[in-house]
């Protein structure tokens, strides 16, 4: 097995509510960019920008499931390994574990579609994108 991909997340003040804990809606925020940042350390730096516009590639999420298990405060760099769960015909899911301080703050799984980016229309995932995800599958 790899070394897993985790991605650092710093927590800010702006980041909370006032009950001094990050506001609900950061955490899919948090998720996603941690997503972003595993497609940029397996395409060169290549992230959803760079798909987009120079592979003509587009990722959608087309679902996003959540459990929230600790509350994320600007305490601690928040953690999240990242990782390909399910590679089908046209679509990806990745799970993202965030962790503060060795401590699960919430998991979840997202999945998005492939698709033709200047025509927003679904396609197979591309053989060279397929090739380098698969041996990197694990389970949720």
């Amino acid at each position: 097995m790899t070394t897993p991909f985790v991605h650092p997340v710093n927590v800010t003040w702006g980041d909370c509510d006032p009950a001094r804990i990050a506001y609900t809606a950061r955490m899919p925020y948090f998720a996603l960019d941690a997503i972003n940042g595993w497609w940029e350390a397996h395409l060169d730096g290549d992230g959803w920008f760079q798909m987009e516009i120079d592979r003509n590639v587009g990722t959608p999420f087309v679902k996003l499931e959540m459990e929230f298990h600790s509350p994320v405060t600007p305490r601690h760099t928040l953690l999240c390994e990242t990782y390909p769960v399910r590679l089908g015909n046209k679509s990806i899911t990745f799970a993202v574990k965030g962790r503060q301080n060795d401590v699960l703050c919430f998991d979840g799984l997202f999945t998005c579609v492939f698709i033709i980016a200047d025509q927003f229309k679904s396609q197979n995932v591309p053989a060279e994108l397929r090739a380098m995800i698969e041996p990197l599958l694990r389970e949720a």
